[in-house]
């Protein structure tokens, strides 16, 4: 049998459409890559790269509609439908970028090709 590149990969766990100057998607390829596994290391190495920083994720949770709070000694990253903690999805983490990849999992993001839900889809599902 083949091997799953996907299985393989120290990043690849889903299928992205990349704009290098899409600093929105940048951001989505993070969160997703580290919601669904994908090596600290290269999500790191990529944040770094690409300017992903405590700074900038204000910016995008922003446009997607996540609220970041620091809660004790991690971030709390909430999203638009926000209840309170017993009945709605949080991510915590350090940092930020961790607190919504930890979101996005308690959203139930899943790997999938391009035309799964992303990040922002099980947002706005959750609203």
């Amino acid at each position: 049998p083949q091997p799953d590149w996907r299985r393989d990969s120290d990043f690849a766990r889903h299928l992205w459409p990349m704009d290098p100057d899409d600093r929105e998607g940048a951001w989505r390829i993070l969160v997703e890559a580290h919601a669904l596994g994908a090596h600290q290391s290269r999500i790191d190495e990529l944040a770094a790269k690409w300017g992903c920083d405590d700074t900038d994720a204000d910016n995008y949770a922003k446009r997607v509609g996540v609220t970041i709070q620091r809660d004790g000694d991690a971030w709390c990253a909430t999203g638009p439908g926000f209840q309170d903690i017993q009945a709605s999805p949080i991510g915590f983490g350090e940092p930020k970028l961790e607190a919504m990849a930890n979101l996005a999992r308690a959203l139930g993001m899943s790997a999938g090709k391009m035309w799964a839900p992303t990040f922002r889809d099980l947002l706005e599902k959750a609203a």
